[in-house]
């Protein structure tokens, strides 16, 4: 493996000058750093992560923090990743991972300077990594958008308003008796954001249309959805509709429903809030942008690595796609 010093004797200059060519801390002539250049080229020479922190108090590495819960859909939660890990490579970044909830993490990675700044993802309404987050003071990214930000910005679909597209969109079709299949019961407990906004908006929405509800969290499991069914139809009797909010529960919900021989959209009319790519089959919804939204919180996090600046919350959207799965109530 090539060193500096193997570089500096193939350029012909000094080793502190290759550094100064590396860390731009001081001006270099275009002839230096061209040699210099040709020679990391042609050697293969990558500083070593340490050295370059010391030399530029950079390291070109973001950590990705995914805790992965028992409940979690790992397809989905893929489809982040690849946006963060796209966006990094694209800015020629690297990416540590970190899969734990527990804050030691968190503390172990800023403390040592092993990375240049977070991308934290499933931050819950009141989650207690937002406050060491804060205090750490290394520039972090937020996908989720909790109580109080404590100064840290946050990137995220916006769930609220999508619930709000969806029964707007039922209430068109003349639905007045609309139930909601939330997030799973493990998701709902640990405060999921997600989930909370979602259920916000629903019912702001249903209540602007003069709509009749209920709703129920539904866990990812046959049995699952047959009971979610049941709690839904105890509290609201006949419901035409369902907007659903939970990819991995979505092919056991659509088994039961085909089982108790309900017709989509005959019979029942759904809307699914999530990522396309995991859904069963083609349903009317809104997409949750995964891509975009690991791409945006990436690109934030760079522009406060680069300069300080104020924190935002950038929310992203999509349109309703009709696929077939919403008619008019019979």
């Amino acid at each position: 493996m090539a060193t500096i010093a193997d570089v500096a004797e193939v350029a012909g200059v000094s080793a502190s000058t290759v550094s100064y060519v590396l860390s731009g801390k001081r001006a270099i002539s275009a002839a230096t750093r061209a040699r210099v250049e040709e020679a990391v080229s042609r050697l293969g020479y990558r500083p070593h992560a340490g050295a370059r922190a010391l030399a530029s108090s950079r390291t070109g590495v973001l950590a990705l923090v995914v805790p992965l819960h028992d409940d979690v859909d790992v397809g989905v939660v893929m489809q982040f990743v690849r946006g963060v890990v796209t966006t990094a490579r694209a800015h020629d970044h690297d990416i540590l991972l970190l899969t734990q909830e527990e804050t030691a993490g968190l503390e172990r990675v800023t403390s040592t300077s092993l990375v240049d700044g977070l991308v934290v993802l499933d931050i819950g309404v009141d989650d207690p990594r937002v406050g060491v987050l804060a205090r750490l003071g290394r520039p972090t990214v937020l996908v989720g958008v909790p109580r109080d930000p404590h100064g840290l910005s946050c990137v995220d679909f916006d769930f609220a308003g999508a619930a709000r597209v969806a029964v707007a969109h039922l209430a068109a079709l003349g639905h007045r008796r609309v139930g909601l299949v939330g997030a799973t019961p493990s998701s709902v407990r640990r405060g999921a954001g997600y989930a909370d906004r979602l259920r916000e908006g629903f019912l702001a929405g249903a209540a602007a249309a003069g709509l009749t509800t209920a709703a129920a969290p539904c866990a990812a499991t046959a049995e699952g959805a047959r009971a979610c069914l049941a709690e839904l139809r105890a509290q609201l009797p006949a419901p035409t509709a369902l907007v659903v909010h939970n990819e991995a529960a979505l092919p056991h919900l659509l088994a039961a429903l085909d089982a108790e021989g309900t017709r989509v959209p005959d019979d029942l009319s759904i809307v699914s809030v999530g990522a396309p790519d995991a859904r069963a089959r083609a349903l009317t919804g809104l997409d949750v942008p995964a891509l975009d939204i690991g791409r945006a919180s990436v690109e934030v996090l760079l522009e406060r690595t680069a300069a300080p600046r104020a924190p935002e919350v950038r929310l992203l959207s999509s349109l309703l796609t009709d696929r077939g799965s919403t008619a008019a109530p019979r």
